[in-house]
């Protein structure tokens, strides 16, 4: 984290006139802080306007606030949420999502197909089906119908009434995709009645990424982690991100102790304490990938921990210790406590990938959520 917070330091504007090196430093920065992010370059903005799907909208407006910062640990499964679109231009029930963009390492926890589920067409034939059985199928060979040219994975009875999204577990699917790049054939969706007899056509029918407008592309959603944790303690509600005041009694104690400086009384006036610190995405050139947050308060901790260390300091025992020893000079080379976060919290960033795909990540020990003397 504080490495985090020293590049995010290096990137605020300079009061003075920059050096003819400040260009390169700032490149170097900003290479180190795509570091923090798991990154080796910036993604490339999207060549055409692109809206992202809705379900990733919804899912980070769940789990962060306008700030990215995460609101309930719990809520995630895994630290990464990544969507992919439908890659198929030809049948309406068979879909393929090239999954390149997932990383080795990264440990595959749930994924799902997302269909949406059109209205009925009016037909004059008459309705003797209300319901119907949808299958979802891995691919296992281009001839379907063979034996063994695929495996069921889900299986479901749908109403014809109605429309909306459709989500059917597909997890051990991926898996073998992500393992064999070569296994990835798709997969296929066939529709039949309750007696098992295809219906042809089928009934009942599912936007394609062809025919239909992009919200109602189908869409493969797949939950990972990548094993980054940061070392800080989860947090358990929702966090106050209020700045944080110290309380300090009306009338502060100032120690009487031998070879304490003069100046130190100074420090009285700047106890330990949170001080706002933004970063902007669109300032740093992100804002073309990055679709939320558009910026956020990293905060950072500013200020002195002097003898005594009072308990708005929240200190540590072993700083009130050290700093017993560092007032009456007990030892030499003995410096005050420092102040630093006692408390981190994670954020999230909504963005477009490499390939297009809008990719939801959560990142720890990002947010100073308050500074105590350690």
């Amino acid at each position: 984290m504080l490495g985090a917070v020293l590049l995010l330091l290096a990137l605020a504007k300079p009061v003075c006139p920059s050096p003819a090196g400040a260009g390169s430093q700032r490149a170097e920065v900003l290479k180190r802080l795509l570091e923090v992010f798991g990154m080796e370059d910036p993604p490339p903005p999207p060549a055409h306007f692109k809206q992202p799907p809705q379900y990733m909208v919804d899912l980070f407006n769940t789990v962060a606030n306008a700030d990215g910062v995460t609101k309930n640990p719990d809520i995630l499964e895994g630290n990464t949420v990544r969507s992919f679109l439908d890659k198929t231009h030809g049948e309406k029930m068979r879909f393929l999502f090239v999954l390149s963009s997932v990383a080795k390492n990264e440990k595959i926890l749930t994924a799902e197909l997302h269909l949406f589920h059109l209205w009925p067409r009016v037909t004059d034939r008459p309705k003797r089906h209300h319901v119907c059985q949808v299958n979802v199928y891995q691919v296992l060979e281009n001839e379907t119908d063979a034996p063994g040219g695929k495996k069921l994975l889900a299986a479901r009875l749908i109403s014809l009434q109605g429309s909306g999204w459709e989500v059917f577990a597909i997890t051990q699917a991926v898996r073998n995709w992500t393992e064999d790049k070569s296994s990835n054939q798709g997969l296929l969706v066939t529709v039949q009645g309750l007696d098992g007899s295809p219906l042809d056509p089928p009934l009942l029918q599912f936007a394609s990424g062809r025919d239909h407008h992009e919200s109602k592309k189908p869409m493969l959603v797949l939950f990972t982690d990548d094993g980054r944790r940061g070392a800080s303690p989860a947090m358990a509600s929702f966090p106050d991100l209020q700045p944080q005041v110290p309380i300090l009694p009306a009338k502060m104690p100032v120690p009487k102790l031998t070879g304490l400086r003069s100046t130190r009384s100074l420090n009285w006036l700047q106890p330990c304490q949170r001080h706002p610190l933004s970063v902007d995405f669109e300032e740093i050139g992100w804002s073309g990938w990055i679709i939320s947050p558009r910026g956020y308060n990293a905060y950072h901790c500013k200020g002195s921990c002097p003898f005594p260390l009072g308990e708005n300091m929240r200190p540590t025992n072993h700083a009130t210790v050290q700093s017993i020893i560092n007032a009456l000079k007990l030892s030499e080379g003995v410096s005050s406590p420092c102040c630093v976060p006692d408390k981190l919290y994670s954020i999230n960033l909504l963005y477009f990938n490499d390939d297009e795909n809008v990719v939801l990540k959560q990142y720890d020990d990002m947010v100073a959520g308050s500074c105590g003397c350690h």
